[in-house]
């Protein structure tokens, strides 16, 4: 075979000790926690859920309910947003005379 006859795929491509070690490495090793995985979602997909514990401290009632809300009995304060502070916009005075 002469040396610039192109090779085919396959032919004479000799597999080395790194080569199999990479191909074992990608093929078996990593599948482990894929495997892993599988066997959670199959173990918590069997698993019985538990009953319901009792609770460990009895339920404390609540309190007496408040009286409802009543205003307070002050007198708002006028201002912007109280009551009216203004009675009237400008008022006309008279002039004082001399």
């Amino acid at each position: 075979m002469p040396r610039d006859a192109p090779r085919r795929a396959g032919l004479g491509v000799p597999y080395t000790a790194r080569m199999v070690w990479e191909f074992v490495f990608m093929m078996v090793i990593l599948k482990i926690p894929i495997v892993y995985l599988g066997l959670v979602v199959y173990w918590a997909v069997k698993a019985e859920p538990d009953p319901p514990e009792p609770a460990l401290l009895p339920a404390v009632p609540e309190p007496a309910p408040h009286a409802p809300w009543q205003p307070s009995r002050r007198r708002l304060r006028p201002g912007p947003h109280g009551s009216p502070g203004r009675g009237s916009g400008r008022t006309r005075r008279t002039a004082a005379r001399s």
